[in-house]
């Protein structure tokens, strides 16, 4: 397992209570510091859940940002903190703006601030949509490796939605063993599509790659399905569409109408954080006044506590939580310290006396 490492284990902080050094670290300095990195990112996300699910960890509701002229635009606010023995707090500060696609760039972008557990000084700030998708992918990937221990593993998967979760979902798992006899794709966009037939096909177990033209026909055809898309409400209604009892990573949350998950097995991250802000199950808990087609969370599954029943569909729903943000953006901090290349913002604090 994983041990989450806080800067207080760092050669700067040597000494407690002293105000720490303040680090900017770049995009480019987070993908080298993940990059071929996806055993040990899962590693420890798993190691993280376990810490959250046994009561090692702060993780407040998210905070949205909303704006009157920009109604599918949001910023999100992330705060958490972990706890064991190498505790380190923070906030991910994320925004969501989907017209940025339309302008060539993309929808999401992110810092994430990390802050010494001790003085609570912020002691770094991180790009953060990589560490984001990483953290995403490398939940999704962990998900579909324990859900399916006790059924049939899947050789056919589906991409509903071609971004860049779609892709770090790929790479994670097929860096973790995965292949599969038929790759579905679907995008609304023939472009997005296209482009995502070309990345799987250049891995080495692409196997048989089909691009589709309906969203029924990429259901149908997988046994694992995987849905990354932007959407913000429901706009897949059909409960018959998934009588082959697909595993469902239902990574973006709001695809599903209630009735798929009335109808299905459900697994979220966290019980509380994935039953708001109308996503499909909170839709499912509105409709029924209950949370009763909840079967655990992912941490009940990997402890042997929840076994998800094989005779339904079966869908995952993380809602994403801020501390697998914190730890990756740790690990990447310790990381990039280690290589000698940490960028260090000299006098950043400036009056640090009390009385001047």
């Amino acid at each position: 397992m994983t041990t989450v490492r806080s800067l207080a284990q760092e050669p700067v902080m040597s000494q407690p209570h002293l105000v720490p050094t303040f680090a900017v670290i770049s995009g480019a300095q987070v993908q080298h510091a993940l990059q071929d990195r996806e055993k040990q990112i899962v590693d420890l996300v798993e190691a993280t859940y376990h810490l959250h699910a046994a009561g090692e960890s702060v993780n407040p509701p998210s905070y949205f940002l909303r704006f009157p002229d920009r109604p599918t635009a949001r910023i999100i606010a992330l705060p958490a903190s972990i706890g064991g023995p190498a505790p380190v707090d923070g906030i991910k500060w994320i925004s969501s703006f989907p017209d940025n696609v339309q302008a060539g760039i993309p929808r999401a972008s992110a810092v994430l601030i990390l802050n010494d557990h001790d003085t609570g000084y912020p002691f770094a700030c991180l790009e953060s949509s990589i560490i984001s998708a990483t953290r995403t992918a490398a939940s999704a990937a962990l998900a579909a490796d324990h859900l399916t221990r006790n059924r049939l593993r899947p050789t056919r998967i589906g991409f509903f939605g071609t971004g860049l979760i779609a892709r770090y979902i790929h790479t994670f798992l097929t860096a973790l063993g995965w292949s599969f006899e038929e790759t579905g794709v679907y995008d609304l966009s023939g472009d997005s599509a296209a482009g995502f037939r070309d990345h799987v096909l250049q891995s080495d177990a692409a196997g048989h790659v089909t691009v589709h033209e309906s969203a029924e026909a990429v259901i149908r055809s997988s046994d694992l399905v995987v849905f990354a898309t932007i959407a913000g409400e429901p706009h897949i209604g059909d409960p018959a569409w998934f009588d082959h009892n697909p595993l469902v990573l239902h990574v973006s949350l709001r695809d599903l109408a209630p009735e798929i998950i009335l109808a299905s097995a459900n697994i979220v991250d966290d019980v509380d954080h994935c039953l708001k802000a109308d996503t499909s199950p909170h839709l499912a808990e509105q409709l029924t006044g209950n949370r009763d087609f909840l079967h655990g969370t992912l941490a009940d599954v990997m402890t042997g506590r929840v076994t998800p029943p094989t005779d339904r569909p079966l869908v995952f729903s993380p809602f994403g939580l801020g501390v697998l943000d914190l730890a990756v953006g740790t690990y990447v901090y310790n990381e990039t310290a280690r290589s000698g290349h940490l960028h260090v913002i000299e006098d950043f604090f400036h009056d640090l006396r009390r009385h001047g």
